[in-house]
């Protein structure tokens, strides 16, 4: 299969205009281009403010990168009329349009779903919120780690010695939102296809949140008499282990692995539910085992043994390691500093995953591009608009364009 057919680019025919910043939006209009979709960001003056997080090159972030590869870079200043012209503009030209402002801001800039859908009925329109669109949180201002302290997600972390909350290290929240977001646009494109109407999606944080802890969900209805296990990490000789024996044939398997046939025969082990009885005493045993060995050593015996295990490993490991080149797991990008790599997505169509985007451009480096070449805008307009401030170009594609 070739880079141009199949379903790896099944979305070679949309095209996305993306108002979004920081993370859920862009991601989610990233994969929408990694699986073919034409993508337009439109970036404010200042640029997504992404664009200065670490880790930087030479002024580059490559996590702005990551988030951001494949598509093509506009900038205009919404608050300038003519910026908004061009904005609508490109939105009747487009499939999809993503915003992932504060709700109400689209609107009072003339560019909200309703009016748009009532001009441009075939539009899907998708908004990116922290708690949904009409919701009496909705003007909360929100973040990743708000929504996972809002949500129960950080208390069903557990908390530490002292009682404080543990808080998630990681965006998960709008990693969720994100790879949601996607699915709704997926979703109403086909709806379009057999109907020939695009639709308003209103996609948030806490509600991805909330499809993501269904265990929690259900035991803050119902009387639990025993705690979900935690398989906690377990000591080597130099590095950590986890050991998942989470059913009856991995625990059997445990026994043969471990040396411990005799543990199939005792009460406090016997059974799943005397395991989960005797919860962590169960753990100590393995633990006194893995801590005889290297991490790699118990990783072994046990994966060989059909014990489900793990050892410890950091991304830069992580990066190296054979596995991931063989499924193809990473790609390369190019930004103004150079090449690295950024994630792919994970799956793939007839053993071929869909690629990457290659390049990540500056800010407002495809503005003149764009407005040129799909606008039609001569050069003494564009000319116009940059020295309003309403659009902005990048020096070299001032001079060159």
């Amino acid at each position: 299969m070739t880079q141009g057919s199949g379903p790896a680019r099944a979305l070679a025919d949309v095209r996305v205009v993306d108002f979004s910043t920081m993370i859920a939006g862009p991601y989610c209009t990233r994969w929408l281009s990694d699986l073919g979709a034409d993508v337009i960001k439109i970036e404010p003056p200042e640029g997504d403010h992404m664009r200065h997080r670490p880790p930087l090159r030479e002024g580059h972030s490559t996590f702005f990168g990551h988030l951001n590869a494949g598509k093509r870079f506009a900038s205009l200043d919404l608050k300038i009329a003519d910026a908004r012209e061009i904005a609508e503009s490109l939105i009747a030209r487009a499939d999809v349009v993503v915003e992932a402002f504060r709700p109400g801001v689209m609107k009072r800039l003339g560019l909200g779903a309703a009016e748009l859908r009532a001009k441009y009925p075939r539009l899907i329109y998708c908004s990116i919120s922290g708690f949904g669109q009409s919701s009496g949180w909705a003007e909360r201002p929100a973040y990743g780690p708000v929504v996972h302290a809002a949500s129960g997600f950080d208390l069903a972390l557990g908390s530490d010695p002292s009682g404080r909350p543990r808080s998630a290290t990681m965006p998960l929240a709008d990693m969720l939102t994100a790879m949601f977001a996607t699915m709704s646009i997926q979703t109403a494109l086909l709806h379009r296809r057999a109907t020939g109407q695009g639709t308003e999606i209103d996609v948030n944080l806490m509600d991805s949140v909330l499809n993501v802890m269904p265990y929690e969900f259900q035991s803050a209805q119902q009387p639990i008499r025993q705690p979900r296990p935690v398989y906690r990490p377990m000591q080597a000789r130099d590095g950590w282990v986890l050991v998942t024996p989470i059913n009856q044939r991995n625990f059997l398997n445990l026994c043969d692995a471990l040396g411990h046939p005799e543990w199939r025969e005792e009460p406090e082990l016997a059974t799943e539910s005397a395991r989960f009885a005797h919860w962590d005493a169960f753990m100590d045993r393995i633990e006194a085992w893995t801590r005889l060995h290297d991490a790699d050593e118990c990783e072994r015996i046990l994966a060989a043994g059909g014990v489900p295990c793990a050892r410890y490993r950091d991304l830069r490991e992580v990066l190296t390691d054979p596995q991931f080149s063989e499924r193809d797991s990473f790609g390369a990008v190019h930004d103004p500093a150079g090449e690295f790599l950024a994630t792919r997505l994970p799956f793939a169509f007839d053993s071929f995953r869909p690629p990457t985007g290659e390049t990540v451009a500056a800010l407002g480096a495809d503005t003149a591009g764009v407005l040129r070449h799909e606008l039609g805008l001569d050069r003494e307009r564009l000319d116009r608009l940059v020295r309003q401030g309403a659009a902005i170009c990048s020096q070299e594609h001032q001079e060159t364009t």
